[in-house]
């Protein structure tokens, strides 16, 4: 009875209903390659690969339990208090899978798995305006997290939006993530001159009070792209800071990360998005001083009004060190309107990211941002830095502590919360090998061709003769690309990128997602 208790509390509570069981090349592959692998790779950041079945066979036990148990795919954010963009969670269908394949012993399955993504690190934005790139770094020969700054000149003799960038780092098994920053000061050169190094240490910021956060990369993370006529701004002369996370065990090794920007001139139409820590530790702590004592858990408020101006609300990141154990941010309008905007119950230090909005948030003006952050400063936290514990103050320290929730935002202008960012329900997969699993529509499955692909200019759709609902085309972080007329069955695509693509197909028995690759 004991054994069996140990199972259930192994496999969950929930499980599917499934007529075979699951194997690896034509159920599991496809979970992976979509929720893990761009972590779990060759290369990648992640301490195995899951690349290949006698990976994932051989950590099996391992990925059942990490699922169940929430902590796989890393994603900090509560999808119940607040559906952000892009989200890395897993379906409950999924899960089962999963649980489902492992119970079973873990079959390899006939044939081939499905075709595996390339991680080799070529660039997504491959004709960008800008190009910013750090110097070689090697890290120190300790074991330690760093935070090394490098300031990189932009050359732009005018005023600039940034209308998307993606960050491409040279050694991914080395870093953990990277804010991009921009400035116009010499702080940052002198603060590089100062170390004899390349680059400057850094933790918290620059070591520059105008330096503007402008974006911010963890692994897996796609370019991030503003909507039409939005944009950071990078003036004249400014340079780049580069700041990157290179964490405990990376010692000995060496990074070269680059930038990608496209960029453009911007009109009178154009509104510039600002990245902000709205609230944070010192002028909006409402009940502060950021102190929390040894063998004490304290929980900590800030709030701002806003002006009175109506601003649109694009993403936001929560920012703490290692004694945070949880934060969540809301609204509340001048109606008295409380708007959830993101809850981490367990804060993970190691796992932060800027988080999009599925659509645009507009917040009238005077209201109201809150805060709430808890730390937990005794033995019983595993991330305690101090052993006793010790008396924690506000810093930039990896010992000190924090409390940052950082916005991007800009004016509001009608519309802008129809704009859609990702308004999937449920994330579509690398490939479409969950589909024969779930039993959906034989007929849709067996009968549905798409062709050319690759493909450089016109898709066909050869689709059976059933009643379909909905056609949608998304990007593989599953954000949407267009919407298709279901009873049009040849579609232009050589207006998209080079890339690979996600074609949704859904009829009354359910949806078939199949990968497309825009190839020119």
């Amino acid at each position: 009875m004991r054994n069996l208790f140990l199972t259930l509390a192994l496999f969950g509570a929930s499980f599917y209903s499934f007529a075979q069981t699951p194997t690896y090349n034509d159920n599991v592959a496809c979970i992976l390659y979509t929720n893990c692998t761009t972590c779990h790779h060759d290369g990648g950041i992640a301490p195995f690969s899951l690349m290949t079945y006698s990976d994932a066979s051989s950590a099996g036990f391992g990925i059942s339990g990490a699922v169940n148990a929430g902590v796989m795919p890393p994603y900090p954010p509560d999808p119940s208090y607040n559906r952000l963009a892009h989200e890395r969670v897993l379906t409950q269908e999924e899960i089962d899978i999963i649980n489902a394949w492992v119970n079973g012993g873990m079959p390899e399955g006939a044939g081939s798995p499905p075709m595996a993504p390339n991680y080799g690190g070529g660039d997504v934005i491959t004709n960008p305006d800008l190009t910013v790139t750090m110097q070689p770094f090697t890290n120190f020969e300790n074991n330690e997290d760093i935070y090394q700054c490098f300031v990189i000149p932009t050359g732009l003799s005018q005023d600039m939006f940034v209308s998307g960038f993606e960050v491409v780092p040279g050694n991914g098994e080395m870093v953990h993530h990277a804010l991009v920053f921009a400035d116009t000061s010499d702080i940052p050169l002198q603060l590089d001159a100062q170390d004899p190094n390349p680059g400057y240490t850094g933790f918290g910021g620059t070591g520059s009070s105008s330096s503007q956060l402008i974006g911010i990369w963890v692994p897996g993370e796609e370019p991030f792209f503003y909507p039409n006529n939005m944009g950071a701004k990078l003036l004249a002369g400014s340079n780049i800071i580069l700041q990157m996370h290179y964490p405990a065990g990376t010692g000995g090794q060496t990074d070269q990360t680059k930038v990608n920007f496209d960029l453009f001139q911007g009109s009178l139409f154009t509104r510039e998005v600002f990245f902000a820590a709205v609230l944070e530790h010192s002028y909006t702590l409402t009940d502060g001083p950021l102190i929390i004592p040894p063998n004490e858990v304290r929980t900590f408020h800030n709030q701002f009004s806003i002006p009175n101006v109506d601003v649109t609300v694009l993403a936001v990141g929560p920012h703490m060190h290692l004694l945070g154990t949880s934060i969540k941010s809301w609204a509340v309008t001048p109606q008295n309107v409380t708007v959830p905007l993101i809850d981490i119950p367990e804060w993970d230090f190691h796992y932060q990211g800027f988080y999009q909005f599925r659509q645009p948030i507009k917040l009238p003006a005077n209201t109201t941002l809150y805060g709430e952050a808890t730390y937990d400063n005794t033995v019983n936290n595993p991330n305690q830095p101090s052993d006793p514990p010790q008396w924690v103050f506000l810093g930039e320290a990896t010992n000190d502590e924090m409390f940052l929730i950082y916005f991007a935002y800009t004016i509001y202008f009608p519309g802008d919360e129809n704009i859609v960012i990702d308004t999937s329900t449920v994330k579509p997969t690398y490939n479409d090998c969950v589909f024969n699993i779930l039993g959906i529509e034989d007929d849709l499955e067996e009968n549905l061709s798409i062709y050319p692909n690759p493909v450089a200019d016109e898709l066909i759709l050869d689709i059976p003769s059933l009643e379909i609902a909905d056609i949608k085309l998304r990007d593989v972080k599953g954000r949407l690309v267009a919407t298709i007329d279901p009873k049009q069955r040849r579609f232009d695509v050589s207006n998209l990128p080079d890339g690979v693509y996600l074609l949704s197909i859904t009829v009354e028995g359910g949806t078939s997602t199949r990968k497309v690759v825009v190839r020119k």
